[in-house]
């Protein structure tokens, strides 16, 4: 009978470390950026992404803009500091599989309209509620560059 039980704990040992390996292997990490601020955060948080897809891939990441942080995202913006224009950056990771959204609060609030940013931006009903879905229900880790 123990030798019965110990070949039974064997198996489930077995069977369960296989299943998490498995787990972890097949899982990708995802994570959210939160921009808020493009004058502070718009090349340094643009570098981040890239050099976090250089090093990792495959990793999902979605960019949520929301208040000044949106600026990064319209035709034409550029970071004032070095005088780089950002949809280039935007395209190159867009092209990569990451995904930038616009908070749709922050165009009302601002009287902004859909056709004055970037075609390489999605938008979100509210950038704030979107960031902690994401965060709570869908397990993405949160970076704020």
């Amino acid at each position: 009978m123990k030798t019965l039980l110990r070949l039974l704990l064997v198996i489930a040992l077995t069977f369960g470390l296989g299943a998490t390996v498995f787990a972890q292997a097949s899982s990708t990490t995802k994570v959210v950026y939160h921009i808020d601020d493009a004058e502070s955060q718009g090349l340094k948080g643009l570098r981040n992404v890239r050099n976090h897809l250089d090093t990792a891939p495959t990793t999902t990441i979605i960019v949520v803009t929301h208040a000044n942080g949106v600026d990064l995202l319209m035709d034409g913006a550029k970071d004032k500091k070095n005088n780089v224009e950002y949809a280039p950056l935007v395209a190159a990771l867009k092209s990569r599989g990451v995904r930038f959204e616009v908070c749709e609060i922050t165009l009302k609030n601002r009287n902004l309209k859909k056709d004055q940013f970037v075609l390489d931006a999605d938008f979100t009903p509210s950038g704030v509620v979107r960031i902690a879905d994401m965060q709570y229900k869908d397990h993405y880790a949160y970076i704020k560059p």
